[in-house]
């Protein structure tokens, strides 16, 4: 055989494979039979006695079938011991010198091979850790109490050419978690749970439906009109036909077509897809749950919405109605499901815990004012909607406090355009959302069915968007169509699956319950983690991915600005703004708006005598002012001192970006003088991640901020420095 370097794991794997073959072991068979679930092993051989080894040699009895992956073997001279793992379970099970035999083709065989090696030895020799196998023996109890699995013989069904993750450590890089969740079901028993767990979630969810009367139906993915939801919408071209075409945000519109064919309570389980940012309480690509009930009213929905948790709790959680979950911030709280739950306006809510009444604050301008005064912080909101502020104070003041489940009801209109006006007062809507220790978990409303109504709404809402508002309904006028042949009165309701399982096995990411979730493909340099792939001449205008897209900087005077008030932090500024404004090419943003941007980000460091208290204050505000800088320059600056402004929030793409760039640019620029011709050229990424665990070198810079790009992007340091390199040689 030829000799292969050792920590070449995968190699010497394939030797062995081909060992096995030129010794006449056939591999990769069709099918094991007699396969028995470990965990039905296991419980049935409680209570009862068992042989020695002696006597099972002399004569093996109730002998038994079972596979899985090897997930520990252990050699002991004349005995070889290891763990089998299937779905169900594990179990221990012992290899024999003297009586193991080599199974093929449903016989065992004591020498299928050319040269004298027994079956244990082949076992010894060319059997890894990660390989599936089959056995067949019988049960015994070693001295230590522990139940084991005599094998009499053994098959090989694959071999493994790759290792499994270090035993006791299993996965620990949170995106190869998620690149190979195969891996970390393996290793990792409560993620193998996990998904389980939502598995069983959608049957019974499935199953409380159809209990209910309810008809199950698919409808479209793709459509020509983005309606359905507040949120920013997927474009893509359909070719033969020469159109654009929109992901759906929610299968609302559809579903209320069938109400008008006749189907009188209707549901869907599927995807959906909003262009908005990665963060671990929000995905692009989503799984919801979608109803709606002919001659219901949202009453009668929160009624339904009470069942249908009462019904699961029961089912999945053997009745028990107190669970353990997981707030926006980590938090963990006792959230109790049983009795009524109560019903909150979200006026009141809103009041509540900001003194701001928002019906007489009835007006757009009178609403930006009464926040201000104030003094809270919401990002962007003088370009915000009327119904897309309330809601983000809402969001802001009131929805962190509440734990228990709790029905906000009454929202406004300017805030709900596809929901039914209230009868007693027109400017709210019969609609509710369940809220649940700090997390929106449905939403649900009464329908309008008033085709009139509704094609002025969309007509609002297209207003709404002409004056920059991305987050509004687009108009659907073959849904206004459907709605002239007679809408019945109706209920609907959608929740978020991905969410609510999160919330109900305590993860703080909705990536946790995602078999497969979005990540950055490896083969390719920085994206968006939002971004789609269209044909350039289709591709949506800057004015539509770009917020900053209309501003226009005047480059020479941020270089006087620079050069007037930055002496000692210079160099440092201009090397931000080189890589903001290389990130911006790449994700087709406006680059001299982020070069800018991270150029002046520490523009008062100086003017404020070092001083952290005084950094990005009153100073940073004149000077902004005296170059007479766009008006969100401030707070998207501010942004990157979380610790001293988190009101301002790293929730866009550039602050996320300069928080990413700003300290790690600082570390590599350091890495690359110690290299002998102190160049970015010569800086290699293993070794800035290995000066990262020291410590002691350029100790004055976090280095839980040089991994900001992982928490903040979604992007592992191995493959963000290569980036930051050629930003900051750019």
């Amino acid at each position: 055989m030829t000799s292969l370097d050792p920590h070449d794991e995968r190699s010497v794997r394939l030797q062995k494979l081909q060992a096995l073959r030129a010794l006449g072991v056939k591999l990769y068979p069709d099918r094991f039979a007699d396969k028995r679930d470990i965990m039905d092993i296991r419980s049935h051989a409680e209570g009862k006695k068992f042989r020695e080894i002696d006597e099972i040699i002399l004569g093996p009895t109730n002998e038994i079938h079972t596979a899985g992956r090897i997930m520990l073997v252990r050699s002991f001279g004349k005995l070889i011991f290891g763990t089998l793992q299937d779905f169900s379970g594990q179990i221990q099970f012992a290899l024999s010198r003297d009586f193991c035999l080599l199974a093929q083709d449903g016989r065992e065989l004591a020498e299928i091979w050319n040269e004298p090696l027994s079956a244990f030895k082949i076992f010894e020799k060319y059997i890894d850790r990660g390989d599936i196998i089959g056995i067949h023996g019988e049960l015994f109890m070693t001295h230590k109490g522990e139940l084991t699995v005599f094998v009499r013989s053994f098959q090989l069904l694959s071999k493994a050419f790759l290792p499994l993750p270090e035993k006791f450590h299993g996965l620990a890089d949170e995106e190869t978690i998620y690149r190979k969740r195969y891996l970390d079901m393996i290793t990792e028993k409560t993620s193998y749970d996990r998904m389980v767990f939502r598995s069983r979630f959608v049957q019974k969810l499935r199953e409380f439906y159809y209990r209910e009367g309810f008809i199950e139906v698919e409808t479209p993915t793709l459509g020509n009109s983005a309606s359905g939801a507040l949120a920013h919408p997927f474009t893509t071209h359909h070719e033969a036909t020469d159109s654009d075409l929109y992901l759906r945000i929610a299968p609302e519109t559809s579903l209320k077509k069938c109400t008008v064919g006749g189907m009188e309570k209707v549901f869907e389980i599927g995807k959906s897809f909003r262009n908005e940012g990665l963060d671990p309480s929000h995905l692009p690509e989503f799984t919801s749950v979608e109803h709606y009930a002919v001659y219901w009213n949202y009453e009668d929905n929160m009624d339904f919405t009470e069942r249908m948790f009462g019904y699961i709790l029961d089912e999945l959680m053997d009745g028990n109605k107190k669970v353990e979950i997981i707030n926006s911030k980590g938090e963990k709280n006792v959230v109790d499901f049983s009795g009524k739950w109560p019903r909150r306006s979200i006026c009141d809510l809103i009041q509540e815990y900001s003194d701001i009444n928002i019906y007489e604050e009835d007006t757009l301008e009178k609403l930006q004012k009464a926040i201000q005064k104030t003094g809270i912080q919401i990002d962007g909101m003088m370009k915000l909607s009327h119904g897309t502020l309330i809601d983000k104070l809402y969001k802001k003041v009131a929805r962190p406090h509440i734990i228990n489940p709790t029905f906000v009801i009454h929202q406004p209109l300017v805030l709900s355009p596809l929901a039914r006006l209230n009868d007693t007062n027109p400017t709210i809507v019969d609609r509710f959302q369940l809220c649940i220790n700090g997390w929106e978990v449905t939403n649900a409303y009464s329908e309008l069915v008033d085709p009139i109504d509704q094609d002025e709404r969309f007509k609002k809402q297209l207003d709404a968007k002409k004056a920059g508002d991305d987050e509004v309904a687009m108009p659907d006028d073959d849904f206004v169509a459907a709605m002239e042949h007679g809408m019945p009165p109706q209920s609907g309701f959608g929740m978020g699956i991905d969410r609510i399982v999160a919330l109900l096995t305590a993860q703080p990411n909705l990536r946790d319950v995602v078999l497969f979730p979005l990540v950055k493909d490896k083969n390719q340099k920085i994206e968006s983690p939002a971004s789609v792939k269209t044909p350039e001449k289709k591709t949506p205008s800057s004015e539509k991915n770009d917020p900053h897209s209309h501003i226009k900087m005047d480059l020479p005077i941020v270089e006087e600005t620079i050069a007037k008030y930055s002496t000692t932090t210079k160099d440092h500024n201009l090397t931000v703004g080189r890589c903001m404004r290389y990130f911006a090419q790449k994700l087709g943003k406006n680059t001299d708006y982020w070069y800018a941007v991270g150029v002046l980000h520490d523009v008062d460091w100086d003017l404020v005598e070092k001083d952290a208290e005084r950094h990005c204050g009153e100073s940073l505000a004149q000077i902004l002012a005296e170059m007479n800088a766009p008006e969100w320059m401030l707070e998207d600056i501010r942004s990157h001192y979380e610790e001293k402004f988190p009101e301002h929030g790293l929730d866009t793409l550039l602050r996320k970006y300069l928080a990413s760039v700003d300290e790690l640019s600082g570390f590599i620029w350091a890495c690359s003088r110690m290299t002998p011709n102190k160049s970015l050229e010569e800086v290699k990424v293993a070794s800035v991640i290995k000066k990262l665990k020291d410590k002691s070198f350029a100790a004055g810079i976090s280095r839980e901020h040089c991994r900001r790009c992982e928490t903040l992007l979604g992007i592992s340091l191995e493959d963000f420095i290569p980036e930051m390199i050629e930003g900051m040689k750019s």
